[in-house]
């Protein structure tokens, strides 16, 4: 922002009092009474103002004569006509000199910014330059590298000097442009789009993917290989780069709307890597990143970033694969895991629920049938899964359960620990135990986190699936005819498939009821699993309360409630009011919030048409499709309700504008 200029000063103060006798006088002829009640008034306020010019120009003076005391006459020729842009300003960012060559260089022989400050040059403040060394900053459309120094004296000033390296900044960011950038690509479930399609329909599906490929790689400066039947590598420069992320990789909806004949949805994921070290670096890099867009779900973009990653679609729900060879591999490698352990340790997520517990006793009781000892860690003060606790130890195997505390001394070079339901070091439930087993397996559902584990022997995580109950039914079937599972350990992988299904009704895919199918046959029975679920009287009001304080927002088809109470088990009622809000007529999605701690927690909740996930992800937590959340830290419930409705329409808005482009 400009500062006022000091020779505006005088002549604006000038202007003032000559208007003002200018309407005294004119008074005079209007009333001579009023003319004479005004007189004290006006002449006190044109005495100030003359105060004020007086005092103004004094200031001046001391200023300048300051800065001319700082130099000699050859000194200050010598800054005048040095041959380098030199600005001096005050403590307050006021410019109150600067050389012949700084108004010819920086200002391109502009107008003379005498009593401006700085901020009208650059934001960069001078005492941070100074405290904190050279920089490059913009200034004017050029660029200049910036030294600054702070003067003693009477008065302090700072010097600042600039050197002119627009040029050379103009060439590297035209070179950055031109940085190659690679795009590995793959068409999501490709043999389950083609396998379920009639023959004379195959042959122009894959010619109408292709050519939507085909002509996204057109309009750009690279080049594109086609290196297997569903996957690509596209090397583009940073400028197309650039062009995609403002169109937000429009492919994806191009892809997205190619009809098939079985109403298979067609997707296509992306991993991007920029070109920094060398090409093998990044070609690595883009496949991890299309790894980590896989993780997710599909039907999106991942960025490799500095910091991590960026993501661009993701909106679809993952399309269920029908083949299990995956599963079939990973509980052969798992199963001699565990035969060559000592013993097994088996591991949720914080405050389990009943699907980290029913995958974990699941997992528990096939590394005993395989011969092993194991133990699962569970924070048995600190957990929802309480009343699945209890019905172990009317089963008598209440020695499954092993304190944190207590699993760590079990801990050797050979134990093997399983982690279920979650895939972040940040969720489960010992990070000390983590850190001390050496090798290290994870199942879980939910979509790929930035943070994930990395050092995992065995990582299977299909986004598709309901449960990690779900999974682990597959993978016992797949260990082995040792490996029998009694009634008790089924009723607990089906009521984890139950809780994460909400009884069958989202999330739910063929191989859902296939291992729903098994373990009925193994003996659970869905009226003791019903069980499982019951609350009290005291849970179903507090609960019930919570759904009448839901507000809906308009134009979005979600619910939105702020628990306005504390109660010691609300992180069992909030997920289960969430759920109920989805009865509502109209209601696509569902948001419960509550303190904690000061702590906001968020239960979303939604029916598929609504990516919950997405909209967690944004207030730093996460999910998938159909259930997430998210904490945030020291804050307020109103304050994180505001922003959420902000991020919902935003949500809204973006699927509106698809859609419109759908039908055009």
């Amino acid at each position: 922002m400009k500062q006022k200029r000091f020779w505006l000063i005088r002549p604006l103060y000038a202007l003032l009092i000559l208007m003002t006798l200018v309407l005294w006088g004119l008074l005079f002829l209007a009333d001579w009474r009023l003319f004479l009640i005004t007189a004290p008034f006006v002449i006190v306020v044109d005495t100030i103002a003359a105060i004020k010019i007086f005092r103004i120009q004094q200031d001046l003076r001391k200023s300048m004569s300051s800065i001319g005391k700082m130099l000699s006459d050859s000194q200050e020729a010598g800054l005048l006509y040095f041959p380098m842009p030199v600005l001096f300003s005050t403590e307050a960012g006021e410019i109150v000199w600067y050389n012949e060559m700084f108004r010819s260089v920086v200002l391109h022989d502009g107008d003379d910014i005498f009593g401006y400050g700085l901020s009208y040059l650059f934001p960069d403040s001078p005492e941070d330059i100074a405290e904190n060394g050279p920089r490059m900053i913009g200034c004017q459309g050029g660029f200049y590298q910036t030294f600054c120094m702070k003067t003693a004296g009477p008065q302090s000033f700072y010097a600042m000097y600039f050197v002119d390296v627009t040029r050379l900044e103009n060439k590297r960011r035209e070179e950055e442009k031109k940085r190659p950038v690679i795009l590995s690509m793959l068409i999501d479930n490709y043999e389950e789009t083609i396998n379920r399609e009639p023959e004379n329909n195959k042959l122009k599906l894959l010619n109408d993917v292709r050519n939507i490929i085909q002509e996204f790689a057109d309009e750009t400066s690279g080049f594109i290989r086609r290196i297997d039947h569903d996957r690509y590598v596209m090397v583009v420069e940073s400028q197309d780069l650039d062009k995609m992320r403002r169109n937000r990789f429009q492919i994806l909806d191009k892809v997205r709307m190619v009809e098939t004949e079985n109403r298979t949805p067609v997707t296509l994921s992306i991993g991007v890597s920029r070109v920094t070290d060398n090409m093998k670096r990044a070609e690595n890099e883009a496949r991890q990143a299309l790894e980590m867009a896989l993780g997710r779900g599909g039907d999106q973009v991942a960025i490799k970033t500095d910091g991590g990653y960026e993501f661009f679609g993701g909106f679809s729900k993952g399309v269920e694969k029908q083949t299990k060879v995956k599963t079939r591999i990973v509980a052969s490698a798992l199963a001699e895991l565990i035969k060559a352990s000592s013993n097994v340790l088996v591991m949720g997520h914080k405050f389990a629920d009943l699907d980290a517990l029913g995958s974990a006793i699941g997992m528990a009781k096939a590394a005993r049938c395989l011969g092993k000892n194991s133990s699962i860690v569970l924070d048995s003060r600190r957990n929802l899964a309480d009343v699945l606790v209890q019905r172990l130890v009317e089963y008598k195997e209440q020695d499954l359960i092993c304190l944190p505390d207590v699993a760590r001394d079990l801990v050797n070079e050979k134990t093997l620990l399983i982690i279920v339901d979650t895939h972040t070091q940040d969720l489960i439930e010992s990070p000390a135990i983590y850190q001390a087993c050496k090798q290290v397996v994870v199942i879980d559902h939910h979509r790929k986190m930035v943070n994930h584990i990395q050092n995992a022997v065995i990582f299977y995580h299909e986004p598709f699936a309901s449960s990690a109950s779900e999974m682990v039914t597959e993978l016992i079937q797949y260990l082995g005819d040792a490996c029998r599972l009694g009634r008790m350990e089924a009723e607990a992988l089906l009521a984890g498939i139950m809780l994460d299904t909400k009884n069958f009704v989202v999330k739910t895919g063929v191989r859902t009821f296939e291992a729903a199918a098994y373990l009925r046959r193994l003996g659970a029975d869905t009226v003791s699993v019903n069980q499982l679920f019951a609350s009290t009287i005291e849970s179903y009001r507090r609960r019930t309360q919570i759904v009448s304080n839901a507000e809906i927002v308009k134009g979005c088809g979600c619910a939105i409630s702020v628990c306005d109470f504390a109660a010691d088990d609300m992180r069992v009622i909030a997920p289960q009011a969430a759920d109920e809000l989805l009865n509502i007529n109209g209601v696509k999605a569902s948001f419960v919030l509550y303190q904690e701690n000061g702590n906001v927690n968020i239960s979303a909740r939604s029916m598929g048409a609504f990516n919950v996930q997405v909209i967690m992800e944004q207030l730093g937590g996460g999910g998938h499709h159909t259930m997430a959340g998210a904490q945030i830290k020291d804050t307020e419930c109103h304050l994180v309700r505001t922003k959420l409705a902000a991020i919902i329409e935003e949500y809204v808005a973006e699927q509106e504008k698809k859609e419109r482009k759908a039908e055009a």
